[in-house]
């Protein structure tokens, strides 16, 4: 495989050796080094290869000449994913995206910058993925569905056609979307939930049918005041 492409990826917990993994061997891409911000900063390599500081990043490598790739899960409800994207952009870092090619992707589906798409999804005609999207293995995304910005959708979750999920999502393992249902942003849909009705924003949903708790979603993952 030709790895002419140079990337950095941002993190050095277990995504980032995943995403390490994944983008050496199913990709275009050479990681050449990672990436983390100066208060986490604790080891100098990984894999061999130098950890930088974050805030020093374009002093570094050249962003002309090498991408990113911000390997951070569901941390504060997808925040601190969502604010270092905005905060590579700023460098002018473009940031790669990683489609397993063992994933089922149509020919006119739609994905942004820094989504990850684990093996054994199945995403239909004419979906539409927003920016800093991770869809763990095994999920189906029906036709038209629409996937905001920086959402997490975990294993074998179905969202079905005509579905929108909102920016900033998680959706829990074995979850289930029926059809035209709008996901409002920063919900939590709990492991195995199944919704047939269109949610409010903020809440967790559980159970079959899904049900909203009396905790909201930035208490359960612990977003700050003046990130809601």
């Amino acid at each position: 495989m030709d790895q002419s492409q140079k990337l950095i990826i941002v993190g050095d917990g277990e995504f980032a050796e995943i995403a390490y993994e994944y983008f050496t061997y199913d990709s275009p891409y050479e990681v050449v080094a990672f990436s983390v911000e100066k208060d986490y900063l604790k080891k100098k390599t990984l894999f061999g290869l130098p950890v930088v500081p974050f805030e020093e990043l374009e002093r570094s490598y050249d962003p002309m000449s090498h991408k990113v790739f911000i390997a951070v899960t569901y941390t504060q409800l997808n925040r601190v994913r969502a604010r270092l994207y905005r905060e590579a952009k700023k460098k002018a870092f473009s940031a790669a995206s990683y489609v397993s090619s063992k994933a089922f992707v149509w020919r006119n589906v739609s994905i942004g910058e820094n989504c990850f798409i684990f093996e054994n999804n199945v995403i239909q005609y004419h979906v539409e993925i927003g920016n800093n999207v991770i869809l763990w293995s095994g999920n189906h995304v029906g036709h038209r569905a629409n996937i905001q910005d920086s959402a997490f959708i975990a294993s074998h979750v179905v969202i079905s056609g005509y579905c929108q999920i909102g920016r900033n999502c998680f959706l829990g393992v074995n979850s289930c979307i029926a059809d035209k249902k709008k996901v409002a942003p920063d919900c939590i849909i709990g492991a195995g939930a199944v919704v047939i009705a269109d949610t409010e924003k903020g809440r967790i949903y559980v159970g079959n049918p899904a049900k909203p708790l009396e905790k909201d979603s930035y208490t359960a993952f612990g977003v700050p005041e003046d990130l809601i």
